[in-house]
């Protein structure tokens, strides 16, 4: 009996796999472009929490969105661990 094969588009690219075949360099570019998104997105937020600590006094909201983004960043370096 025929293998099915399934197709999706990651990152603009068509990726074909058979079902039950598992394509470790799909897997293994999966994951490196995964990683580097979270990492840029790490990147990112502590970029924002920075600019925001820089100010000499912050407003109850600006601290409430420095927390929130402290709170993000730290999640998304739980994500990176996870996946590294």
């Amino acid at each position: 009996m025929p293998r099915r094969a399934s197709r999706r588009i990651v990152k603009g690219v068509w990726w074909i796999q058979t079902e039950g075949e598992l394509d470790s360099t799909t897997e293994l570019s999966t994951k490196e472009s995964l990683l580097a998104e979270l990492t840029a997105e790490h990147r990112r937020l502590d970029e924002q929490v920075q600019r925001l600590e820089r100010r000499r006094s912050l407003t109850p909201a600006e601290q409430a969105e420095v927390s929130r983004l402290k709170k993000q960043k730290l999640l998304t370096k739980d994500r990176i661990a996870r996946i590294a």
